[in-house]
């Protein structure tokens, strides 16, 4: 069993071959996960956006990058509070 020391900024070191096992590397980013009360476990966050397709299922419509930018540009005006942005 690998073990880490918490030190006084709160930071650890997670054990090479804990690393190894994971596949991270330095700047590589780690999640949290709450499994019951008082206990995590440690999950890379590292997959590529690649292995996401098609898990949400097939889109209803399709979307352009016009429209986006358009829907965007709203919503900001819209937070903001700009004049000629409708609520």
């Amino acid at each position: 069993m690998s073990t880490a020391t918490l030190t006084s900024k709160g930071q650890i070191t997670i054990p090479a071959d804990v690393r190894r096992v994971l596949n991270v590397q330095a700047g590589d980013r780690v999640e949290f996960v709450q499994v019951e009360p008082g206990r995590f476990e440690l999950v890379a966050a590292t997959r590529s956006v690649r292995e996401l397709k098609g898990l949400f299922g097939k889109a209803s419509r399709t979307v352009s990058i016009e429209d986006m930018n358009r829907a965007i540009a709203q919503q900001g005006a819209r937070a903001a509070g700009l004049p000629g942005s409708a609520k």
